[in-house]
């Protein structure tokens, strides 16, 4: 199993078709950690560049995507 998540923003917009969709632009990445000591599991959020949204949407890494 992969520690990391690729972190996305939703973006709405409507297709040639009049119909509403949803793209996901990258803007990051999630890396899942746990601490030595106590095995506690906590995120570590790194953004490709700064971003002023209210929402951030986390999906594993695509198995065709290169590891970063």
């Amino acid at each position: 199993m992969s520690n990391h998540f690729t972190a996305t923003v939703p973006v709405k917009y409507t297709d040639s078709d009049n119909r509403d969709r949803t793209r996901f632009q990258r803007v990051g990445v999630m890396f899942q950690n746990a601490r030595r000591d106590t095995g506690e599991v906590f995120y570590t959020l790194k953004l490709d560049f700064p971003v002023a949204v209210h929402e951030l949407v986390m999906f594993p890494p695509n198995s065709n995507a290169p590891e970063d």
